[in-house]
């Protein structure tokens, strides 16, 4: 939504407290690091930004692997090994997914739904009121560059609290039925799929394989390339099969298991990949000539070994996912108002039971979105 051209003012609430309660983390490591407080400043809206008091905030992998320092270029493993106590191998110079040292302490959270209820100047008053959700990749602190932008409880403070301010272009109202839970399952997983999509251009009549499928960003792949008419076999634990086809699934494959005995080599257009690690040559093998393999993630490690006779002779383009064209975002927005896709949601838990949430995360056991609700 963009800056309103009349009744531009500041703050308008007047009920605003001046502490609230929140997690904050304080260095890279393990949970330890996550610290519940209730005497947190409320931030303080600037010009362009509005105030939002949050209701949901959802968990992602993102804000493990910042925690833990996964991003740093010293830890070659995957996420699990330092989940609990962080990694002794990163390096805070370069422990960020942006390769900036993080400012300690951060309130982390780049899921966030809630109602705006100040602003600040050159915004339209009339947004108060207003139910919201943030897009995560937020592009108006760096001036719209190509391929730049901060994560919403990265580079600045996100949704771990009870309330959080944002830049009023990136916060979008959304109206429809949905609850303040199922809004929150959203930016961060669901933008990063269809980013995914969007970049691979995945089109009808396609065959897509989605890797890691029963999680956030795995399950709302699958029902984005189901919405733009693709046949999708969905990659996650034998256990998870009835749930995967239950969100559209064509057929899924065992996680572990060869994914050639299961494709068959050269029969897939798009590979849509968050967990790389060891499977990661059998998916380019499955890939069709011209195919193409869209990546946002390495949740099984990060360190592959690729055959570049692979890459040229078949021709495949790779696209690294993170940075979103804005039509990302305004798409998500009206699939959900148009009710094209749906939230799955796993568990929720309230903002103190973070560690639980995060833990219950890590074992891959619940399938679907975990959110925390902020009291």
């Amino acid at each position: 939504m963009g800056l309103g051209n009349e009744n531009a003012s500041t703050s308008v609430a007047t009920d605003i407290p001046s502490t609230m309660r929140g997690v904050v983390l304080v260095g890279h490591g393990g949970f330890e690091k996550l610290e519940y407080r209730d005497d947190l400043p409320v931030p303080k809206p600037d010009a362009g930004e509005v105030l939002i008091l949050v209701a949901a905030a959802g968990v992602n992998n993102t804000d493990i692997n910042t925690r833990i320092g996964w991003y740093s270029k010293g830890v070659t493993t995957g996420t699990e090994r330092g989940a609990a106590k962080g990694f002794e191998a990163a390096q805070d110079d370069d422990a960020s997914w942006s390769g900036v040292p993080l400012a300690f302490p951060r309130i982390q959270g780049a899921d966030c739904c809630g109602r705006i209820v100040a602003v600040g100047d050159g915004v339209n008053i009339g947004r108060v009121g207003e139910r919201v959700i943030v897009r995560n990749m937020l592009r108006s602190y760096v001036d719209y560059r190509p391929f730049e932008c901060w994560t919403f409880g990265s580079e600045c403070d996100g949704a771990f609290a009870q309330f959080a301010k944002a830049p009023s272009r990136e916060t979008y109202k959304v109206e429809c039925g949905w609850s303040d839970i199922e809004l929150a399952s959203m930016p961060c997983a669901y933008s990063t799929a269809e980013g995914m999509m969007h970049r691979a251009g995945v089109r009808a009549g396609e065959h897509v394989v989605i890797t890691g499928a029963s999680g956030g960003v795995g399950s709302a792949a699958i029902q984005l390339a189901k919405r733009r008419g693709a046949f999708v076999t969905a990659v996650a634990g034998r256990d998870k099969a009835p749930q995967m086809a239950a969100l559209g699934a064509d057929q899924v494959l065992p996680r572990g298991e060869s994914l050639l005995r299961g494709l068959g080599k050269e029969s897939v257009d798009v590979a849509i990949d968050v967990a790389a690690g060891p499977s990661f040559s059998e998916l380019l093998d499955a890939l069709k000539k011209g195919g193409r393999y869209a990546v946002a993630g390495a949740i099984a490690g990060p360190i592959v070994e690729l055959d570049v006779r692979t890459l040229y002779l078949k021709d495949l383009t790779f696209f690294g996912c993170t940075f979103q064209d804005d039509i990302v975002f305004e798409n998500l927005v009206s699939y959900i108002e148009r009710g094209e896709i749906r939230p799955v949601i796993g568990k929720t838990y309230p903002l103190s039971r973070i560690v639980e949430a995060q833990k219950d995360f890590l074992s891959k056991s619940i399938t679907g979105k975990l959110v925390l609700t902020i009291p």
